[in-house]
């Protein structure tokens, strides 16, 4: 078109305008667009079902899940279980390396469940197949100790074919024909021949454990040093190369070694080791204690609160009770169903199911007493069905990858009673805050360690103990009195002054207390402070006072020891062979003032003093606080003397009683 001429609107100048006014449009793009590498970390992140859908659009994407064999390896089997429509794509998945279709098809052989087979021959066929997937499954666990094992142990059926015998003994013939794995699978057949009360098979147990240990194993390493280290302790020389060893699994990552390793240098063990580079391991042990921040589970669980959450895990404590489980079975239990519930949305109706499909799993592997899959049914009042326990315990393990236990706050407390033994009331004090912390979420916010040390810290408070939190804790753990506060105030608040919850009876749920007012425990949740709980401006009043406390110990008692020995010194001088004693020597006033500080003082195994040599600092400092030491004293006398030792000693004290000499400090 020329400019500055008029057009009318026939058809000839209409569609030159128009052809004029249309815009030229972008290309449509596609998924067919994107390059392999971005559709493959997209097929990765999906459902197996949605990779299904995915291959039926396009001969492009057909060609792509065909031929990449980590689609099917990374895939999500959530909440999918086998049958015979769909084996087929487990199969697929597993030998492709996906760890969550190995396991289930593992326990779906095993127990039968889903993958329908005839009685007859029904064991020799399931047991053949779950041997070749829970091979499968152990060969993709890297980062978690064998677990297969607890799905075969002991007790097998004594009449008839037992699945389970399959499956060891086709486990066993697999370890003699391959070395890929051979390590993990002859634990996992050690430990079932160990749970056995035949003589005959724990010796091989015994043999099988070295072999594994030779292939590189750590898991039987640290089994057969707890085997050994009884039978190590007569002997001065092997008992030292039996810990070396620990220190060498220790420093290889095992975690079990580790806690053996802390405990043994908390309680004056020095392993070959300085006393500094021991105090140095121990601090790492507690510093390197993350918090897990539990409240992230809400932003799975839409549906779920506290309280639904505290009413599952005073459930759970309940049945820990009735069947006699360990405390460390209980805190195991509750940190799997924590983690589940931060990784897999679960719905209300099935709380229940996953918390006692947690307690099967950890009984089978921590106890030697284990929770039956038709027991935990019953338990649950038939609520649920057994075919319903089995595939629950098949998400709990494929979602954990295989990782059952963890650090808890059993194990530090361990650590910290090695470092500073307490009465045994007071011990069970501890332990009962310990379980009482499992209820309340929101004191996840503070790390194991940290709420261990804060346990203990506050049953020694209230106990009344002088001087709860001593400079040999703040070295061994790295945590000083101020850094606990926050979290010792928070245990006190939630453990003793918050309401517990009621059910739809209206009945308490205190299954914790309930279950620390039987005599074993010396029925500790009885007493009257712990019943009704102080005043917690009264608790943070005696905080500070252990702070004050701390500072006369650590800093004015020294300046107080360095006047008498310089007083006594001017005493020998002037008065030749005459010797007098400190308290002789102080005078009226010094006498008032410090009463029984100076004795109480002078209890290492109360104040934690390190030793009354004179460091560089005490020998320019001068002489001052008494003012200090005067009000102290006067709040001591409220205070009841309770000393730290006890007569029960620990595994480890009793590991280097008559232990003296050059074996404690010998360089490795």
């Amino acid at each position: 078109m020329r400019p500055g001429v008029l057009h009318c609107k026939c058809t000839k100048c209409f569609s030159l305008l128009t052809k004029h006014k249309i815009k030229k449009r972008s290309p449509v793009l596609t998924l067919l667009n994107l390059p392999d590498d971005v559709l493959l970390y997209v097929l990765e992140c999906l459902p197996a079902q949605d990779i299904l859908h995915f291959r039926a659009v396009h001969s492009h994407f057909r060609a792509l899940v065909d031929s990449h064999s980590s689609v099917w390896a990374h895939a999500n089997f959530q909440e999918i279980w086998p049958s015979p429509l769909n084996r087929w794509l487990f199969e697929r998945a597993a030998e492709s390396g996906n760890f969550e279709a190995a396991v289930k098809l593992g326990i779906a052989y095993l127990y039968n469940e889903g993958l329908s087979v005839s009685d007859e021959g029904r064991a020799e066929v399931n047991g053949l197949k779950a041997s070749h997937f829970f091979s499968l499954a152990e060969s993709l666990n890297v980062d978690a100790n064998p677990f297969i094992w607890l799905f075969i142990r002991p007790p097998w059926s004594l009449t008839g074919s037992c699945c389970k015998a399959v499956v060891y003994d086709s486990l066993k013939s697999k370890c003699q024909l391959q070395s890929a794995k051979k390590a993990s699978l002859t634990y996992c057949l050690a430990k079932v021949l160990s749970l056995f009360e035949d003589e005959e098979k724990q010796k091989q147990a015994v043999i099988m454990f070295e072999e594994s240990s030779n292939y590189g194993c750590l898991s039987s390493s640290y089994h057969l040093w707890e085997t050994n280290r009884k039978e190590t302790v007569a002997d001065p020389g092997r008992h030292l190369q039996n810990l070396r060893k620990l220190r060498d699994f220790a420093t290889k990552g095992c975690w079990e070694a580790q806690i053996s390793l802390a405990k043994a240098c908390g309680s004056a063990n020095l392993l070959g080791m300085t006393s500094v580079a021991t105090k140095e391991f121990v601090v790492q042990v507690f510093q390197s204690s993350q918090p897990s921040y539990k409240q992230k589970m809400f932003k799975v669980q839409k549906g779920m609160n506290d309280t639904m959450r505290y009413i599952l895990i005073d459930w759970l404590v309940e049945v820990t009770s009735m069947k006699d489980f360990s405390s460390l079975c209980l805190h195991v239990t509750v940190a799997n169903v924590d983690r589940y519930l931060m990784l897999r949305c679960v719905p209300r109706g099935q709380l229940q199911l996953l918390g006692i499909a947690c307690m099967v799993i950890c009984t089978r592997f921590i106890s030697k007493e284990i929770l039956t899959i038709r027991e935990a049914v019953w338990l649950t009042d038939n609520t649920y069905k057994y075919e319903d326990l089995v595939r629950m315990m098949g998400e709990i393990i494929s979602a954990l990858r295989g990782k059952i236990k963890i650090p808890t706050i059993l194990d530090y407390a361990e650590v910290l009673l090695a470092v500073a033994p307490l009465e045994r009331r007071t011990k069970h004090l501890f332990n009962y805050i310990c379980e009482l912390s499992l209820l309340y979420i929101d004191l996840s916010v503070y790390s194991p360690a940290t709420t261990a040390a804060a346990a203990l810290l506050l049953a020694r408070i209230l106990h009344k103990q002088v001087l709860p939190w001593s400079s040999q804790l703040t070295e061994s753990t790295g945590f000083t009195l101020e850094n606990l506060i926050p979290c010792v105030v928070d245990l006190h608040k939630k453990c003793f002054h918050n309401e517990a919850p009621r059910d739809y009876r209206h009945v308490s749920l205190t299954a914790v207390k309930q279950r620390f007012e039987e005599e074993r425990y010396q029925q500790i949740s009885k007493e009257k402070h712990v019943e009704t709980g102080a005043n917690i401006q009264l608790l943070e009043l005696a905080l500070s006072f252990c702070i004050t406390l701390n500072i006369c110990v650590n800093t004015i008692f020294p300046c107080i020891v360095l006047k008498i020995r310089r007083r006594e010194d001017s005493f020998r001088e002037d008065r030749g062979n005459f010797v007098a004693t400190p308290i002789v020597e102080l005078s009226n006033h010094e006498d008032t003032l410090l009463g029984e500080f100076l004795d109480w003082s002078l209890d290492l195994s109360c104040a934690g003093y390190e030793g009354d040599e004179e460091s560089e600092g005490e020998k320019s400092a001068d002489v001052s606080g008494l003012n200090e030491v005067e009000n102290v004293a006067a709040v001591i006398g409220r205070y009841e003397h309770c000393c730290e030792a006890t007569s029960e000693d620990s595994e480890d004290d009793q590991l280097m009683n008559g232990q003296s000499g050059d074996y404690g400090v010998t360089e490795l």
